[in-house]
């Protein structure tokens, strides 16, 4: 552990000619700011493995609940773990570790490479649905979410039972999560994630409940919270005993994430934290009122098709999911809903997905109102037509998958999706086609599009030493190798190969007959993990 610095060591004499003053009533510096302001703290400890966990069980794949399981990220150090399960975590396995480390404590581990973008695009999404409790919601850091409930709670029947219901709806989805209630952000945001379950500060019990939290409860780095714990500062009761002036010498240059004298403020209201909640995404929504009932709403369909394309191509949207809904005169709602495998504001495309699902419907003794909505909508720009006026953007393929899915459902119809993965035949998989336009960019420019469904291993006749075989066998044929390019080497996945696996040197060749191939060397001479290297063709090129 380092030294204290000169800073520290005046710090440390100042608090120690203190230390009897430490068990004096708080000074008023410290003394909260009265607020009628109610902010709720939503902590999902396990937001990234719980994710993890519902798309396993929605495979089919996932792994017994008393298996230890984590997730991990590349980082400067190699791989490290980014989350981890109730079982991992109870084997000593933790956030932040070497994935080599955590191996070696626990052999049993199951790892997965954690998608962090996915994940916090997942959280936003929550986010947004977390409006229906309170209007304004925005994202807190990469495992919480923040609300302003002032006013709100009484809706649901008070705060107490508000956290309640928040907490089940959360269960119910498959997520694991804490709650607080309190006046500022801060002490929210400490109490959720360090004070009792479902704690509820009111304004008057603010000092009185935060003074128990641990100094990290101040939301300030680990290097700030280390030295405020050297100095005999463990507790926020006990920061607030001490008189802000030897603090404020030493943190008066530190930035808000290392200053806890600025976290503090935050947190007894002193210094203004305002809620930056994002604008609501776009709603589009046409309607058609009729002057009397009617059974069929085919009529209707074009034209408010048409109005809602207007108002998505004004803003510069397209939908991707279409709804319609007829309300009947007897009060009830009958809705059907469409999807398109990529943005789109073609009218007569849209109304034509309707096609065969009207019976689905109920039209009672009729309906008098019919709406048409996009409740999924993503951004789209102007398209470009070329002199015939064909589109060039593939939405003559889009509409024809739109069709098909809506004739043979959502899981009938599949398209292939190329994944970031090492192993070439892990870097591709079927994905339903209505999940979007594969990104052409995640294809690799140095392998061919055609690859074998398993590579087929080849009978070298001349190999050359730390090279691609001269003559080999494949498929009772002898081909010699006139021009190569390579190696690219390959090495195996730690997160989902065992151990012992061997890396992999391709090769791009071509025979004597101009045929270009893919093949690759299974393992080197002297790696200690098998006999003699192997030979393998993988693809073919075009």
């Amino acid at each position: 552990m380092s030294r204290l610095s000169s800073r520290d060591m005046d710090l440390a004499a100042a608090l120690k000619q203190l230390e009897t003053g430490l068990q004096t009533p708080a000074p008023d510096w410290a003394k909260p700011k009265p607020s009628g302001r109610r902010i709720l703290s939503l902590h999902l400890p396990r937001f990234a493995m719980d994710r993890w966990q519902i798309m396993a069980d929605r495979r089919g794949d996932s792994p017994p609940a008393d298996m230890p399981c984590a997730l991990a990220v590349d980082s400067a150090r190699g791989a490290m773990i980014h989350a981890t399960n109730h079982a991992a975590e109870a084997a000593g396995v933790y956030i932040g570790a070497r994935v080599v480390d955590m191996r070696a404590i626990c052999p049993a581990l199951y790892l997965d490479h954690a998608d962090v973008d996915s994940d916090a695009r997942a959280l936003e999404r929550l986010m947004l649905w977390s409006r229906r409790w309170a209007p304004w919601t925005a994202r807190d850091g990469a495992d919480g979410i923040v609300m302003d409930i002032t006013g709100c709670a009484h809706l649901f029947g008070g705060e107490d039972a508000m956290l309640l219901q928040i907490e089940d709806r959360l269960a119910g989805l498959g997520l694991n999560s804490a709650s607080a209630i309190a006046p500022t952000h801060g002490a929210a945001w400490g109490l959720a994630r360090f004070g009792t379950v479902r704690a509820v500060c009111p304004p008057d019990q603010l000092e009185t409940q935060i003074s128990a939290l641990p100094v990290r409860a101040l939301r300030i780095t680990d290097d700030t919270t280390l030295l405020l714990n050297r100095l005999g500062l463990k507790t926020i009761g006990d920061l607030i005993a001490v008189p802000r002036v030897p603090l404020a010498r030493r943190f008066a240059r530190a930035p808000l994430a290392e200053n806890p004298l600025m976290r503090l403020d935050q947190m007894v209201g002193k210094l203004a934290e305002p809620l930056d909640a994002p604008d609501d995404p776009p709603r589009f929504i046409t309607h058609a009122r009729l002057p009397e009932p009617v059974q069929d709403p085919t009529e209707w369909i074009p034209q408010l098709a048409q109005d809602l394309c207007a108002d998505l191509e004004a803003a510069g949207f397209g939908a991707r999911r279409i709804t319609l809904t007829v309300y009947r005169t007897d009060g009830d709602v009958s809705s059907v809903t469409v999807a398109t495998s990529q943005p789109s504001r073609d009218a007569a495309h849209l109304a034509k997905l309707f096609d065969g699902k009207l019976d689905r419907i109920d039209p009672g003794y009729g309906f008098d109102l019919i709406t048409l909505a996009a409740p999924f909508v993503e951004q789209m720009g102007k398209l470009q037509h070329r002199l015939d006026r064909r589109a060039t953007d593939g939405s003559e393929l889009a509409q024809t998958i739109d069709r098909l899915t809506a004739r043979f459902g959502p899981r009938g119809v599949l398209r292939p999706a190329p994944l970031e993965r090492h192993i070439p035949e892990r870097s591709e998989q079927w994905r339903p086609a209505m999940a979007g336009t594969p990104d052409p960019a995640a294809t690799h420019p140095r392998r061919p599009i055609r690859l074998l469904e398993h590579p087929e291993e080849i009978r070298v006749l001349y190999a050359v030493p730390e090279g691609p075989p001269a003559q080999f066998v494949w498929r009772r044929q002898v081909h010699r190798v006139g021009r190569f390019d390579g190696p690219e080497r390959i090495a195996p996945e730690w997160w989902a190969d065992k151990p012992g696996t061997r890396l992999r040197d391709y090769y791009k060749v071509e025979d004597q007959h101009g045929l270009r191939l893919w093949i690759y060397r299974e393992g080197v001479l002297g790696d200690l993990r098998g006999a003699e290297p192997r030979w393998f063709l993988h693809g073919l090129f075009a």
